[in-house]
């Protein structure tokens, strides 16, 4: 099928199946495969949908089970042609959407329970006939991983649900064995989505509680009180959208600003949790002693006291404008860099001492002090940024160090979106773990 000819006779751009595609030497040799009449002999109905929700293409069994041809479907948005019905009680078309828009977000098939989506009686505007569904959604990709098309393929169940309705009513009547079990099975199927769909308002309300109390732990947008700052926050996809990553910045004085980035460990609320009382003993700390590693030491002792807040890792900068310094101390932290402004990239990674709790708390941390020309940019980050499975973090902070390079001249919001784009992948869904970035100019 070429991107001439879509399946149901129109022109459709876009849509291109390549024989060379399919994947053995046997199969490659076919060129005579009318891949559009394949999809046309499918017996299940099949729909495809742009990412728009346009309707591209359609097979002969669908074009039947609906009740309308080719030209009364393709171009035209799914639910214009389907709408659902005046009813209260009809969920269709938002139940049929949602799933839709989930496919699209995640790029993964989506399977559908039984739906009880009512269609509108062809030539009788506003008649609607009771009909039931048992659909799937299916991705197509693009080379990019990014969903192009969406196959919805259904088969109609409205005959087996009226069957075993009859049944419950009707004294004496049988269904078949198979009958009874498939009817059963589509009803028990309905109920779980419904249950389904209870979990997903419960989970929505958890997220919107939880992001609501992490942004209340953190500081406001760090543009709003500093122009020549620039941070990105991007918790893992898979933990409500929370977690225990953490950056802090503060005012000391007139010519002082202190800079701290932190990393508990774990995800979700527990650890967003501890990241709150951490951010708050360390901003204290800091205030009262200026020193980042008389803060980090202080932060360690507290950490003893706060369950869940052992391993964790942070890094403290204290920038003072008027001697062109940076002072800083790292807890098992990764190391802050710092791109100076003829393009050379500094790790700086002098003053770095074990993760809070683990080493002797009575032992007082070290810093460093290195010295910067205005316009120099300092970056501090979490592990998300730099860090991949089965990879040695050296290739990340090489990564990093690199980006800066090329970006270094860039001011810091378009730094920042430069160097996300360079380091962290883009998996459907969202990223995989928790990611803080911070970037000065200084």
């Amino acid at each position: 099928m070429s991107g001439r000819d879509a399946p149901g006779g129109r022109r459709s751009p876009g849509i291109e199946i390549e024989t060379d595609e399919i994947g053995t030497d046997e199969v490659e040799t076919k060129t005579d495969i009318d891949f559009a009449e394949v999809f046309q002999a499918l017996p299940s109905p099949v729909l495809l949908l742009t990412p728009d929700l346009v309707m591209a293409g359609v097979n002969r069994a669908y074009t039947k089970v609906s009740g309308r041809g080719p030209e009364e479907l393709i171009g035209r948005s799914l639910f214009d042609v389907f709408p659902d019905s005046p009813s209260e009680e009809a969920t269709g078309a938002r139940t049929l959407r949602a799933s839709l828009e989930r496919v699209l977000a995640t790029g993964e098939r989506d399977t559908m329970a039984l739906q009880k989506y009512d269609v509108e009686v062809p030539g009788r505007p506003g008649v609607f006939e009771e009909r039931y569904w048992s659909p799937v959604n299916i991705p197509v990709l693009d080379a990019e991983g990014r969903v192009s098309l969406i196959v919805h393929r259904v088969e109609e169940v409205t005959a087996l649900v009226r069957a075993r309705r009859a049944l419950a009513t009707t004294p004496g009547s049988t269904l078949s064995r198979e009958d009874a079990m498939t009817a059963d099975l589509l009803t028990r199927s309905r109920e779980l989505q419904e249950l389904n769909e209870e979990l997903r308002k419960a989970h929505a309300r958890a997220h919107e509680v939880a992001v609501t109390l992490q942004r209340a732990m953190l500081p406001g947008t760090a543009g709003q009180r500093h122009s020549f700052v620039a941070v990105r926050y991007r918790p893992a996809a898979s933990f409500l959208n929370v977690c225990g990553d953490w950056y802090d910045l503060i005012d000391l004085d007139t010519d002082r600003l202190a800079a701290a980035v932190g990393d508990v460990v774990g995800h979700g609320l527990e650890a967003a949790g501890v990241m709150g009382q951490l951010r708050s003993a360390l901003s204290a700390a800091i205030r009262a002693t200026g020193r980042p590693a008389a803060a980090l030491t202080t932060l360690a002792e507290h950490a003893h006291t706060v369950e869940g807040a052992l391993a964790t890792t942070a890094v403290q900068a204290v920038i003072d404008r008027a001697d062109h310094t940076v002072t800083y101390s790292c807890a098992g932290h990764p190391p802050p860099l710092l791109a100076h402004t003829a393009g050379t990239v500094e790790i700086l990674d002098t003053a770095t001492d074990p993760p809070l709790g683990a080493c002797d708390e009575a032992i007082s941390r070290c810093q460093s002090t290195v010295p910067y020309a205005p316009g120099a940019t300092l970056v501090l980050y979490t592990d998300g940024l730099i860090e991949r499975r089965g990879e040695d973090i050296d290739l990340g902070l090489r990564r990093l160090a690199d980006s800066l390079k090329r970006h270094h001249t860039l001011s810091p919001e378009p730094l920042a979106d430069a160097v996300l784009t360079d380091l962290v992948p883009t998996p459907r869904g969202g990223p995989d773990d928790d990611t803080a970035l911070v970037v000065i100019r200084l």
